[in-house]
């Protein structure tokens, strides 16, 4: 089966219209989209866009073999110039199949937003999902076939890509294509990059792909390590890399602090953003998560951690520090670290970077900043990707 995208942008394509921010004024030449749009092996066509007839010739293909136009949801754009002969477009009741002349058959996928997904199965049986723009399957079970090939708002929705592999509709092998794209994502690398983190990938407008055909999927790091300085957006990074992924543990190494009512809102505040889906475990008590096969493990974060590790080796007083702190402390990371070498799970990790600023005045504060870097440095071995985010901007250290 052979799909050709005609737009991959959003409805209003990219850069939208009067826009003034910085996504769209980089969004010219091959980073421009038009609103996106299928051609299914010049017989269906999904979504019918200004242009469509324009768009299929720059990418060799007519419309003039179109059997069938279907809509994913309502048009609200400029007015669509219907090309001649082209057959009227329209949407199927969720459930409906249609059986086309060309021998594919096309199912109607009930989604949790205003729209219709479709399935559509080639006459070989290859079998492609499309979804609209911000839409989820809706009431999908458990135990599905895979698809050869996602189509779907993977930057608007990456919960509708968890639900896909909660259900078993994307496996290992399944080509997730990012379309409806819009200003929400800075386009070139950091798209890429947001794009891979989540098993998926993005191509220019007039690509042609095979669906069934044999493509890399992108690597997901199996272990990722993100530092930056407070409030720079690491945590949020680092919650966007496993949003795509069902039942992510979250290890929270602060807990709870009795009568302080600050911790308590940041404590809510990260609470409120991550999915519903995911586990707490308030712990610091790494080694035994990292020990065990299970989902993808999120540690927020390292700098806490280590300050319940100085803790209980009583690494704050000097003498202590001097008699037995410092190799207690020694042994507590090199558990940690071995646990993260070891580890069969993905673990993406959150830390501080503590050295860049003020020298502390304490030795007990000097000591905690130096450990931390230690620590950040041996954690960040042991990881394929090592990202510095900054201003909310991720900058890749290695990968």
């Amino acid at each position: 089966m052979e799909l050709t995208l005609l737009g991959t942008g959003a409805p209003s394509g990219l850069p939208r219209p009067d826009c003034p921010c910085a996504v769209c004024a980089a969004a010219r030449g091959a980073r421009a989209r038009a609103a996106t749009a299928l051609l299914v092996d010049g017989a269906l066509l999904l979504d019918l866009t200004p242009g469509a007839a324009l768009a299929a010739a720059r990418a060799g293909h007519s419309l003039v073999g179109v059997r069938q136009v279907l809509l994913t949801h309502p048009h609200n754009g400029p007015a669509v110039d219907v090309p001649a002969g082209l057959p009227s477009a329209g949407r199927v009741p969720d459930g409906r199949v249609l059986t086309l002349i060309s021998g594919h058959r096309v199912r109607a996928v009930p989604m949790d937003h205003p729209g219709t997904g479709y399935e559509v199965t080639s006459p070989e049986g290859d079998r492609l999902l499309y979804l609209p723009p911000g839409g989820a399957p809706a009431g999908l079970a458990e135990g599905l076939a895979a698809y050869e090939m996602v189509v779907g708002d993977v930057v608007g929705r990456p919960d509708a890509i968890a639900r896909l592999r909660a259900a078993g509709a994307i496996g290992a092998t399944t080509d997730v294509i990012a379309v409806h794209l819009d200003h929400d994502v800075t386009g070139g690398p950091e798209l890429d990059r947001r794009l891979a983190a989540a098993g998926a990938r993005a191509v220019p407008d007039g690509t042609t792909l095979i669906v069934g055909e044999y493509h890399a999927v992108p690597d997901v790091p199996r272990r990722t390590l993100i530092t930056g300085g407070a409030r720079s957006g690491k945590s949020v990074e680092a919650e966007r890399r496993l949003e795509t992924f069902p039942d992510v543990v979250y290890a929270a190494t602060g807990g709870r602090r009795e009568g302080d009512a600050e911790w308590a809102d940041r404590v809510d505040l990260h609470r409120e953003r991550r999915p519903a889906s995911w586990r707490t475990d308030e712990t610091c008590e790494l080694a035994p998560l990292l020990a065990e096969d299970g989902p993808p493990l999120l540690i927020d974060c390292l700098s806490l951690w280590l300050t319940d590790a100085m803790d209980r080796a009583e690494a704050w007083d000097d003498e202590v520090w001097r008699s037995r702190g410092e190799r207690a402390l020694r042994e507590r990371v090199a558990e940690l670290i071995d646990a993260v070498r070891q580890t069969p799970r993905t673990v993406v990790a959150v830390t501080n970077e503590a050295g860049s600023g003020v020298v502390p005045a304490t030795a007990s504060g000097r000591r905690f900043r130096d450990e931390l870097g230690r620590l950040n440095a041996a954690f960040a071995a042991e990881c394929e990707q090592v990202l510095l985010v900054v201003a909310g901007q991720a900058l890749v250290l290695r990968s």
